[in-house]
């Protein structure tokens, strides 16, 4: 009986995933809502189907086409006390940016949700933005200097390319030349995959930071 238990010890051990499960907040606009197609076919329900292979994780996707950073900084506190995430991945400034929203306001609202979900717990990605060149060389500096300036202050995990090797490509745009269709969402995931890789591998003694 002992040598039994113990082989279905063994073989236990042996099935486990790599890995612990976490609980995954996806806070986005329309390139996280899946715009234009299903939303089964978007990067985050293929990020939920390859986190399968390392557990058994959780993808909660609150992004809203249309959304800006101050429409998410007012939302975040209601979701985090739903359901508390291990980590947020915060895809958003896109809208903002196209609008031409001043700068500091696009900071100040995404400087205050990193700090919002570190109060709780929650570790951060940062997924960097980007928009179209006519809104003027310095407004575009600025708006993609934000991400880089949020990265350093706060030591996040930063997506530096996520749109571009998808946005440069009009066989994976949709008409309005802004939102990536339904064939380019294995290309975001890719773009956004090393980030959560590095998640994956850090101690797990960094978790209530």
């Amino acid at each position: 009986m002992r040598q039994l238990v113990s082989l279905i010890v063994l073989f236990t051990a042996f099935q486990a995933p790599i890995g612990h499960a976490e609980r995954w907040l996806v806070l986005g606009d329309s390139i996280s809502a899946g715009y234009g197609f299903e939303l089964e076919q978007g990067w985050v329900n293929l990020l939920r189907e390859r986190l399968k292979e390392n557990g058994e994780h959780e993808v909660i996707n609150a992004s809203i086409s249309g959304e800006t950073t101050g429409g998410a900084l007012a939302r975040l506190p209601n979701l985090l006390s739903q359901k508390p995430a291990d980590w947020i991945i915060i895809e958003l400034g896109g809208n903002d940016g196209l609008r031409g929203y001043p700068i500091n306001s696009i900071r100040d609202n995404l400087n205050n949700m990193i700090e919002l979900a570190q109060a709780e717990g929650t570790k951060v990605i940062l997924v960097s933005m980007q928009i179209p060149p006519n809104y003027g060389p310095r407004y575009t500096r600025q708006f993609r200097a934000v991400y880089d300036q949020l990265n350093e202050t706060h030591e996040l995990i930063q997506v530096e390319i996520f749109l571009e090797t998808v946005a440069t490509d009009p066989e994976l745009m949709q008409s309005d030349g802004i939102h990536p269709k339904a064939e380019a969402q294995s290309e975001l995931l890719r773009n956004i995959w090393p980030a959560i890789e590095t998640a994956l591998l850090l101690p797990e003694e960094r978790a209530g930071e």
